[in-house]
């Protein structure tokens, strides 16, 4: 299934969306109607009867005319309608798991012409989208708000134990004691979170306005963490095979609890082994640091150990480090010291 495609069909179909509307306005009708997006050769080739139009969407127009016998043709994006009152025919020898005459054409002229149907039914007050072989029912506003917001919360725990590993793998890193298990748990912690984001997203595009506060919250819970992946690639990899968080996506959720698979996704022979850590994520931690000046930090220290070692002066030798900003790197790095201490 294509989530993408799905997605876009299902913002357009979310609360406050003129298609949204005029679904409604035919639900509270207590009429029925099947919808095709797509004006396309194949849907003219399975329709007969009916009226050519061009008129322009509206929501009126969609529950006016969803009165006739037959379906309705609009175009992909939703902004005519050009046929109504449709008889469509598509191959009966096209299997389909739907008994209703209106949904199971709904199904097969989905299948067969490759478009996504919309179907309203007036017995069971439901709204339904067929896409790609597949039969989505548009939940209730209430619905979706419940579930969004559990998922929501368990973002919010996942979240959680994310920064505590790591927080935790920042003391190592000061120690100089990391492993690639400990690296594998902040990815494994990461990708936990990002899949559970991704389930909000979902929600909140189905939702449509009545999301929006949901979406600020997920933006609030969730902004740090491409700055995270980044990072770490940055301290742990110099091979592009390495640390490729994209290929997590790719586990299915019994895997990615297999901290032995997560390591070998990521490029790693398995759990066992040291790990010495450049400091990048250590040092754009601290405040007012500029990025630029991170790497030549690094390259002229060699390395997380050796900056921490550096006294103000050798600080200074660095070009672009003057006395404000030598106390500002030992200030960093020992408030960064002292959490690790109280850590470990």
């Amino acid at each position: 299934m294509d989530h993408e495609r799905l997605g876009r069909y299902q913002a357009q179909m979310a609360p406050g969306t003129p298609f949204r509307e005029g679904l409604d306005r035919i639900l509270a009708g207590r009429t029925g109607a099947l919808i095709a997006i797509g004006d396309t050769e194949e849907v003219v080739q399975i329709s007969t009867g009916g009226f050519h139009l061009d008129a322009s969407f509206t929501p009126t127009a969609l529950r006016e005319l969803s009165k006739m016998d037959g379906g309705l043709v609009v175009t992909k994006d939703l902004s005519r309608i050009v046929r109504a009152g449709v008889h469509f025919a598509p191959d009966a020898s096209i299997e389909t798991v739907e008994t209703g005459t209106r949904h199971a054409s709904a199904d097969r002229l989905s299948k067969q012409a490759g478009i996504p149907v919309v179907t309203v039914s007036a017995s069971m007050s439901t709204i339904a989208l067929y896409l790609d072989g597949e039969r989505h029912v548009v939940q209730r506003t209430d619905a979706l708000l419940a579930r969004a917001n559990q998922a929501l919360d368990a973002l919010s725990r996942y979240n959680d134990r994310l920064q505590d590993v790591t927080a935790t793998l920042s003391a190592l890193e000061v120690a100089d004691q990391v492993t690639v298990r400990d690296v594998v748990v902040v990815a494994q912690r990461l990708e936990l979170v990002r899949r559970l984001a991704s389930e909000v997203r979902g929600y909140i595009r189905q939702l449509g306005v009545d999301g929006r506060l949901l979406d600020l919250q997920l933006h609030e819970a969730t902004d740090h963490l491409s700055d995270l992946a980044g990072h770490l690639r940055l301290d742990y990899s110099d091979d592009a095979e390495l640390m490729a968080f994209d290929r997590l996506a790719e586990l299915v959720d019994a895997e990615i609890v297999d901290l032995e698979r997560v390591a070998r996704t990521l490029g790693f022979p398995g759990l066992e082994g040291r790990l010495s850590p450049r400091g990048m994520r250590q040092l754009l931690s601290i405040h007012r640091l500029p990025t630029s000046l991170a790497p030549r930090l690094l390259d002229h220290f060699g390395g997380l150990q050796g900056i921490l070692a550096a006294s103000r002066n050798d600080l200074r030798e660095v070009e672009g480090v003057g006395d404000a900003r030598a106390a500002l790197i030992r200030d960093g790095l020992l408030r960064l010291a002292e959490t690790a201490y109280r850590l470990g």
